[in-house]
């Protein structure tokens, strides 16, 4: 009686989304004894203390109550310097920033300010499963584009406009890439805006992970020309890149009549991000630099050994560039991604996500994330040779 309930008053667009499958491994994995997660993409560092510190005096000196809509002037302004600093891209913070609650809620905002009832979005993958959810309930259609490992997994322009038609109204990317660790080349992000140029697309760009990159530039989309500028929405936040995962604080960025478009939505069904959370950020911006290039270095180390210790299992994996995720090639267990991942986790007790998870492309694959401990990074791969040897 209940389902019947159910499903004669929810939309129908929620019948076209999938259930996640990082969390449905997360939440097994949780229900379970001496697990170790390669789950979840989040960063096991505690937020830095000068950023804490931050947030606690915030609260302490009584601010809790509404921002602007768009945020913090004071935020947005360091937001608007940290982009010209490091990129050469330049966003007058009171009228082309947006300060939202992490980058989910600014897929949310872009996707529905912009995209009427079957608007196509070409998303290129694998990739973060909310690209795809976000399209649907905005009820747009998303257009998946897959990439592969031999190409280094790089968006193939050619295909991306071979997928063009009449109704495509965007192309929504996200580098350095959750779950592949790719990273972006700038010649490859020069074509795919000529492309958009010509066809008169926008371009969303999921820069969330832009900080964490080993030994490889990343390039900002909106920064490679004027009309890129002009037809780009940049997305970013605090997240990742300063172990802020819980404090969901994020920012859009761009022109600013499309800003105008995402703070109609925002003010009716956010108001504004959290007050401390804003605060704690500026001091981010301001203070965290050394914290950030302390946790990449970390991230490198890990990402030599878990790396190197799947190939050596006979597991081929992508070296990643950016991000904190490895994505193995599971072919020589002979089981399919699903089948592996369920093993592993009943047999070894590591939890690693399905690559089919993250869309087309990701088949085949598992995503391990070394954003936890070096030991257990290690008593993970023991666990997974013990597991290959009996699958392999």
């Amino acid at each position: 009686m209940q389902d019947s309930i159910e499903k004669s008053f929810l939309a129908n667009r929620l019948n076209k989304l999938k259930p996640s499958g990082i969390r449905k491994f997360f939440d097994i994995a949780a229900a379970m004894k001496d697990v170790i997660s390669l789950g979840v993409g989040e960063p096991d560092f505690t937020t830095p203390e000068p950023i804490l510190n931050a947030g606690i005096q915030a609260l302490k000196g009584g601010e809790t109550h509404y921002t602007s809509n768009l945020g913090i002037l004071e935020l947005r302004q360091g937001i608007s310097r940290h982009l010209a600093q490091r990129y050469n891209v330049n966003y007058d913070p009171l009228t082309e920033i947006l300060v939202t609650v992490g980058v989910s809620e600014a897929l949310y905002l872009a996707m529905s300010a912009t995209l009427d009832p079957g608007n196509e979005v070409i998303v290129p993958t694998p990739c973060f499963p909310a690209y795809q959810a976000e399209v649907i309930l905005a009820g747009g259609i998303p257009v998946e584009i897959p990439s592969r490992m031999e190409d280094d997994f790089q968006l193939d322009p050619q295909m991306i406009e071979d997928a063009i038609t009449s109704r495509t109204k965007a192309i929504l990317i996200g580098y350095p890439n959750n779950p592949t660790g790719a990273v972006a080349e700038r010649e490859t992000l020069v074509e795919l805006t000529r492309i958009a140029e010509k066809h008169d697309l926008l371009i969303f760009s999921d820069e969330i992970y832009d900080r964490l990159v080993y030994n490889f530039e990343h390039i900002c989309v909106p920064a490679l020309s004027e009309d890129t500028w002009n037809r780009t929405l940049l997305m970013g936040g605090f997240s990742k890149d300063y172990a802020m995962t819980g404090w969901r604080i994020g920012y859009a960025a761009g022109p600013a009549n499309i800003i105008r478009g995402l703070t109609r939505i925002h003010q009716y069904t956010i108001m504004s991000a959290p007050t401390m959370a804003q605060a704690a950020s500026i001091v981010a911006l301001e203070k965290g630099e050394e914290h950030v290039q302390t946790m990449v270095e970390e991230y490198n180390r890990r990402r030599r050994l878990i790396v190197d210790g799947l190939n050596q299992l006979g597991l081929k994996t992508f070296e990643p560039r950016g991000a904190f995720y490895a994505f193995p090639n599971i072919s020589a267990s002979g089981m399919s991604e699903e089948e592996f991942a369920e093993a592993l986790l009943k047999e070894e007790s590591v939890a690693v996500v399905p690559g089919s998870a993250f869309g087309p492309g990701g088949e085949g694959f598992v995503r391990c994330c070394y954003a936890t401990a070096y030991d257990k990074i290690e008593e993970a791969l023991h666990r997974m040779e013990r597991f290959m040897h009996r699958h392999g």
